[in-house]
C-alpha cells in the first residue's frame, strides 16, 4: 500500500513539474520559430497544461481502466469548477463575462456533448472524432477572431531551439513516467479499499492532474487578475471534453462505467451551468458563491465515496 501510495505522490510530482518544463520548452522554440503570442497561448500552452490529463486517460484507457480515463476527463472539469473556481471566487469576486460570451458557451456545449455521451453508455470512435473535430473548428474560428493587439511582441526566451526542443522532449517522458505511476498507484490503491476505478478518477486523478490549474488560477486571484482566472478554467474545461475525452476515444473507445451516471453526471451538468447563472443574475461570481462551490465539491467527493 506504501508502494501504490508513492506512485501516487511521484506521479503527481511528475505531473506537475514536467508539464511545466513541457510547456517552457514548447514556447521557447515557438517563439523563436516567430509564432505569435496569441497562438503560442492558444495551442501550445492550452495543450501544454492539459498533457498531465492526457498521458493519464491515455494510459488508462490503455491499461483497460475506463473509469480513471473518463473520470478523470469528467472530475477535472468539475474540479476545475466547484473546487478551483470556488477557491479563486473565495479570495474575491470573479467577473463572469467571459462566461456569456463565446468560449463560455463552448464550454456549455463541450458539457452537454460529454454528458450525452455518458447517458448513451459508450464513447467510441466517431464519437472522438466528433470532439476533435469540434475542437478543430473551436481553434480556427478563434485564431481568425484574434484582435490586433494580441500580436503584440513579448521577449523570447533565452535558450535556442535545440535546447528547447530537448527541454520540451524531456518535460514529455517526464509526463508520461509520471501519469503511468500515477494510474498503477490508483489502481491498485482502488482495489484495496474496494472503490471502483470511476471513483479514484474522479477524486486523486483529477484533483491531481488539475494542479497546475489551481496554481495558475490561486495566483491571477491574489493579483487580481479574476477575469485570467476564469479564463484559464474555461480553456481547460473545453480542452478536457473536446481533446482529452476526443484524443483518448478516437484512440481507446469507452464504455461508460455504471457509478459515472447518477450523482456524478447531474454535478457535472450544474457545475457548468451554476457560474453562467450567477454571471447572467450577478454580473460576477460573488464571495459567497464561491465558499458554496467548494462547499458542493466536498459534499460531492463524500456522497461518491462513502
Amino acid at each position: 500500500m506504501l508502494i501504490d501510495i508513492a506512485y501516487v505522490a511521484g506521479g503527481l510530482v511528475a505531473l506537475v513539474i514536467c508539464g511545466d518544463v513541457l510547456v517552457r520548452g514548447a514556447v521557447s522554440v515557438a517563439q523563436r520559430a516567430g509564432l505569435s503570442p496569441f497562438v503560442i497561448g492558444l495551442t501550445l500552452v492550452g495543450f501544454g497544461t492539459s498533457t498531465p490529463e492526457l498521458m493519464t486517460s491515455l494510459i488508462a484507457a490503455f491499461q483497460g481502466l475506463p473509469g480513471i480515463a473518463l473520470g478523470n476527463v469528467v472530475g477535472s472539469n468539475i474540479a476545475n469548477i466547484l473546487l478551483i473556481l470556488g477557491v479563486t471566487a473565495a479570495m474575491g469576486a470573479v467577473p463572469g463575462r467571459a462566461l456569456l460570451e463565446r468560449d463560455g458557451m463552448v464550454m456549455l456545449g463541450a458539457t452537454a456533448l460529454c454528458a450525452g455521451l455518458i447517458m448513451f453508455g459508450y464513447i467510441g470512435r466517431a464519437a472522438g472524432l466528433l470532439c476533435l473535430a469540434a475542437l478543430a473548428g473551436y481553434l480556427i474560428v478563434t485564431l481568425r477572431s484574434k484582435r490586433p493587439e494580441d500580436e503584440a511582441e513579448e521577449q523570447v526566451e533565452g535558450m535556442s531551439v535545440w535546447a528547447g526542443v530537448g527541454v520540451f522532449l524531456l518535460g514529455l517522458l517526464g509526463v508520461m513516467a509520471g501519469a503511468k505511476f500515477l494510474v498503477q498507484g490508483a489502481s491498485e490503491i482502488a482495489r484495496a479499499f474496494a472503490v471502483s476505478e470511476a471513483v479514484i478518477g474522479l477524486t486523486i486523478v483529477a484533483v491531481g492532474t488539475s494542479l497546475p490549474e489551481l496554481v495558475t488560477s490561486v495566483v491571477a486571484a491574489r493579483k487580481g487578475q479574476g477575469a485570467i482566472a476564469i479564463g484559464n478554467i474555461i480553456g481547460s474545461n473545453i480542452f478536457n471534453v473536446l481533446g482529452i475525452l476526443g484524443i483518448t476515444a478516437a484512440v481507446y473507445p469507452l464504455t461508460v462505467p455504471a457509478d459515472m451516471a447518477g450523482v456524478t453526471l447531474a454535478v457535472f451538468i450544474v457545475a457548468a451551468l451554476a457560474p453562467a447563472a450567477f454571471a447572467r443574475i450577478r454580473g460576477q461570481i460573488p464571495r459567497w458563491a464561491g465558499f458554496s462551490f467548494v462547499a458542493a465539491y466536498v459534499g460531492y467527493v463524500v456522497a461518491i465515496v462513502a
